[in-house]
C-alpha cells in the first residue's frame, strides 16, 4: 500500500551576480543528493528546484527552528522569505505584501481570502503547529483563480505516518526582557496520528495566550482595537483528518481545522504623534463592544486515484467559514439618528464570508516516449460574503455572491534531457450577483441612505503561463517564466460606500479583473556544499485598483503599477555540523495616479516592501544540542512624502536546542541586542489613522519550549 503522505532596477546588478555565480570555485565533493518534494500548490506537480517558476518549500524543520524564536506567522514568512514584507505585528494583514502585491493564502488548496470583501485577516487562519511544511510560488500565478496576484503560499497540514499510533506534546513560555507579569503568554500543543489496516489519522490541538508587548524601552506596545491585534488574545486550533485507502491506488481523505483568535479587550489604546516621533502606546481599560477575532472552519474531501486508465485524478471538494469582527466605536461611518442620536451611536462590523468548491485535475505523464505531461480539469466556486453592523444588527455590505467556472489546461515538454517547456491556458467565467439593497444611513443622512438597484455583472479572462528551465550542467539550471494572476476590485467597500440614489449594481460596478504579468529570469546552482538561486522579475497590471472618492462615492480607479526586484538566496555547508545562508531582495514599485499611462508615483509602504538582507548560521555542536543565528537588515527607503521615508533597522534572533534523554527543550530570543524601532508599515504607510497606529516593534523577547513525542 502506497505511503500516504522607488528607484529604478540596475539590471547591471543582476549580472554581475550571475557572473559571480557562475565564477564559484568547483567543489571537489559530490553534488548533494536532495529529497524529491512534489509541490502540491502547483496544479500539474511540479518538483521543488525544477520548475520555470521560483519555488520555495519551508520545511517542518525550518518551522520548528523558526517557532523557536516567535509564533508571529507573518514574521515566520518574512524571516524566511525577503520579498514578504515586514510583520506588523498585528492580527491585521493588511500592507503585508509578497513582492509587492497580494498572495492568496491557502489551506491544503483551500482558499482563504475574502476578496469581495477584503479584510486583510487571512494571515490568521492556522496555527503553526499543525503544519508541515509551507509551499510558496513566487510572483502572479492563476493556478488556484483569484487572489495570487503576488503568488501563492499553501499550508500543508500534518500528515499521518505508516506504524503505529504516536503522540506528541509540547509547551512553551515567552514573555518581554522586563519582569512584566502582562507580557508573559503560554501555548500548549498536542497531537496523535497512525494507521490501522486502511485506515490513517491526525488529530491536533492547541491553545496559546499572548501578553501585552513591550517595546525595547520597556514600554507597553499600542494594541490596535480597532483592525485587532495579535497581543493581550487568546487563541485554539483544532486539527482533524481521517484517510482511507480503497485500495494500492485510490484514497479518500477528509480533513477539518477549526481555528479561532480572540482579543481579550484589557487594554485601549493611546494614541501617538508619528511626526513628533511618539508612539502609540496602551493603558489598562476596557474597550467597549466585543474583542476582535478571527473565527475559521475549513473543511475538505478528497479523491485520488494514482492509475485511471493510465492517468493521476484528483478531486477535492471543499468549504469555508470564515468570520472576522472588527473592534468598535462612535465613527461618523455608524451614525443613524433613527436609533441614537449622531455621535453617539456605538457599533462594529463583522466580515462574513462561506465558500464552497471543487477542484478536478487529470494528469497523465509518459506520453511521446516520455517526453509529454499533460494536467487539465476545472474549478468550481461559490463565495458569498457580507459584512454586519453587529450591535445594531445592520447590513453594511450586502450580501454578496460569486460564482466562478474555470476550465484550465498544463503540458510539460521534454523535447530532451537538459531541457523542459511548460505552458498552459485557463479560462475564467466569473458572476457576481447583488440584490437591491439600501445603504446605511450615514452615506445620505437627509434619507436615511439610500436605495440602490441590484445586478449580476459579469466577466471572462484567458490567463497564460508559459516557461522553460534548461539544465545547463549537472549542477546549474537556467530558468525563465511568464505567468499571469488576477484579482478583483473590492467590492464590498465600493458597494457600501454609494451616496447617490438611482445606482444600479450592473452599470456602476466595475468587475473586470485585475491582471498582473508577471515575468521572471533565473539561474540556479547546487554544487557540493553550495546552493544558489538568482531570480529578476517584473510585475505589471495595466489596470490596477485604487479606492478614490468621486462625487461623495467610492469608485475603483485603474491605474497602472510596474514592480519589479530581484530575489537571490545561498547556502554553503561549510561542514556536516555547520550551515551559512543569506537571502536578499529587493523589490522597485511605481503607480500611474495622472491618467497619462505612465506610471510616475512610488508606491508607499503599504504596497512595497523594503530591500531586505537576511543571514543565518545553523550549527549543530554535539548530538544533543544545535544553534541557530538570524539576522535581518531593512534598507532605508525613500517616498515622495518625506514623512514617510523609512529609517532602516537590523534585528538578530537567536535560539538553542538541547535533546533530553525524553523530548527536547529549546529556547530563543528575539530581538537579541534590544534594537529600538519603528515597525516598517507605522513608518512608511500613507494612512488618516497614521497617529493611531503609529506602533513600535517588539524589543527583546524570549521563548523557552520543551516538546516531546511517543
Amino acid at each position: 500500500m502506497p505511503c500516504p503522505y522607488g528607484r529604478p532596477f540596475r539590471r547591471n546588478t543582476l549580472a554581475a551576480a550571475i557572473l559571480a555565480a557562475l565564477a564559484l570555485p568547483a567543489s571537489a565533493e559530490e553534488p548533494t543528493e536532495l529529497d524529491t518534494v512534489t509541490v502540491t500548490a502547483t496544479r500539474a506537480g511540479g518538483v521543488a528546484g525544477e520548475t520555470p517558476q521560483k519555488i520555495t518549500v519551508i520545511t517542518r524543520e525550518e518551522i520548528e527552528r523558526q517557532l523557536a524564536i516567535t509564533s508571529d506567522q507573518a514574521q515566520v514568512l518574512g524571516n524566511l522569505l525577503p520579498a514578504y514584507s515586514p510583520s506588523r505585528q498585528k492580527l491585521s494583514s493588511a500592507g503585508e505584501t509578497f513582492r509587492g502585491r497580494s498572495p492568496l493564502i491557502m489551506i491544503d488548496g483551500v482558499p482563504q481570502s475574502t476578496p469581495l470583501r477584503d479584510s486583510a485577516r487571512d494571515g490568521y487562519t492556522i496555527d503553526l503547529s499543525m503544519v508541515e511544511r509551507i509551499e510558496v510560488i513566487h510572483g502572479a500565478s492563476a493556478e488556484h483563480g483569484l487572489g495570487a496576484t503576488g503568488g501563492i503560499i499553501n499550508y500543508v497540514t500534518r500528515r499521518s505516518r505508516t506504524g503505529t499510533v504516536r503522540q506528541h506534546a509540547g509547551i512553551s513560555f515567552n514573555g518581554a526582557a522586563d519582569d512584566v507579569a502582562d507580557g508573559l503568554g503560554y501555548k500548549l500543543d498536542y497531537r496523535v496520528d497512525g494507521s490501522q489496516g486502511n485506515w490513517d489519522f491526525v488529530a491536533g490541538a492547541t491553545y496559546q495566550t499572548r501578553g501585552l508587548f513591550y517595546d525595547a524601552d520597556g514600554e507597553p506596545i499600542g494594541v490596535d482595537n480597532t483592525q485587532g491585534d495579535i497581543m493581550d488574545s487568546r487563541s485554539y486550533d483544532l486539527l482533524f483528518k481521517l484517510g482511507y485507502w480503497l485500495d494500492d491506488n485510490q484514497r479518500l481523505a477528509f480533513s477539518i481545522n477549526r481555528f479561532r483568535l480572540e482579543g481579550n479587550n484589557d487594554y485601549v489604546s493611546v494614541r501617538g504623534d508619528a511626526d513628533a516621533g511618539i508612539p502609540t502606546t496602551s493603558r489598562k481599560g476596557s474597550p467597549e463592544g466585543d474583542a476582535p477575532l478571527n473565527d475559521v472552519t475549513s473543511t475538505s474531501l478528497a479523491y485520488t486515484h494514482a492509475d485511471l486508465a493510465g492517468n493521476e485524478l484528483d478531486v477535492k471538494l471543499y468549504a469555508q467559514r470564515f468570520r472576522a469582527r472588527f473592534g468598535g466605536g462612535t465613527f461618523g461611518t455608524f451614525q443613524d439618528a433613527s436609533i441614537a442620536p449622531v455621535g453617539t451611536l456605538f457599533d462594529q462590523s463583522q466580515n462574513e464570508s462561506d465558500k464552497l468548491g471543487a477542484k478536478l485535475t487529470l494528469k497523465r505523464d509518459g506520453l511521446f516516449d516520455n517526453r509529454l505531461m499533460l494536467a487539465g480539469g476545472f474549478d468550481l466556486l461559490q463565495d458569498t460574503t457580507r459584512q454586519m453592523l453587529v450591535a445594531t444588527d445592520r447590513e453594511w455590505v450586502p450580501e454578496t455572491r460569486f460564482r466562478n467556472f474555470a476550465p484550465f489546461l498544463q503540458a510539460e515538454l521534454r523535447p530532451w534531457e537538459r531541457l523542459k517547456l511548460q505552458a498552459g491556458v485557463r479560462r475564467e467565467f466569473a458572476e457576481l450577483k447583488v440584490d437591491t439593497f439600501r445603504t446605511i444611513a450615514s452615506t445620505s443622512p437627509s434619507t436615511g441612505g439610500v436605495t440602490v438597484e441590484g445586478g449580476e455583472p459579469t466577466f471572462q479572462e484567458t490567463l497564460y503561463n508559459a516557461g522553460v528551465v534548461f539544465q545547463a550542467t549537472d549542477w546549474a539550471q537556467l530558468f525563465a517564466n511568464y505567468s499571469e494572476g488576477f484579482g478583483m476590485p473590492d467590492v464590498g467597500r465600493v458597494l457600501r460606500g454609494i451616496r447617490t440614489a438611482g445606482q444600479s449594481v450592473d452599470t456602476f460596478l466595475d468587475l473586470q479583473p485585475i491582471v498582473t504579468d508577471n515575468r521572471e529570469l533565473g539561474f540556479r546552482l547546487n554544487h557540493g556544499p553550495v546552493d544558489f538561486e538568482l531570480s529578476y522579475f517584473e510585475s505589471d497590471s495595466d489596470f490596477g485598483s485604487r479606492l478614490v472618492p468621486v462625487g461623495g462615492v467610492y469608485q475603483v480607479r485603474r491605474e497602472k503599477t510596474e514592480i519589479d526586484g530581484i530575489e537571490a538566496s545561498a547556502g554553503w555547508r561549510v561542514t556536516e555540523a555547520h550551515r551559512l545562508k543569506a537571502a536578499y531582495a529587493q523589490v522597485n514599485g511605481r503607480a500611474d495616479t495622472d491618467g497619462d499611462d505612465k506610471v510616475d508615483t512610488d508606491l508607499d509602504g503599504a504596497n512595497i516592501s523594503p530591500d531586505r538582507l537576511t543571514l543565518g548560521w545553523q550549527a549543530r555542536w554535539t548530538d544533543k544540542v544545535d544553534t541557530q543565528v538570524q539576522a535581518s537588515h531593512f534598507f532605508d527607503r525613500d517616498f515622495p512624502k518625506p514623512e514617510l521615508d523609512f529609517e532602516g533597522y537590523s534585528l538578530v534572533d537567536v535560539s538553542v536546542g538541547y535533546q533530553l534523554p525524553v523530548g527536547r527543550l529549546t529556547a530563543g530570543i528575539e530581538n537579541l541586542f534590544n534594537r529600538d524601532y519603528v515597525t516598517y508599515y507605522s513608518q512608511s504607510a500613507d494612512s488618516t489613522t497614521r497617529d493611531d497606529r503609529y506602533f513600535k516593534g517588539r524589543g527583546r523577547t524570549f521563548t523557552v519550549g520543551y516538546q516531546a513525542s511517543f
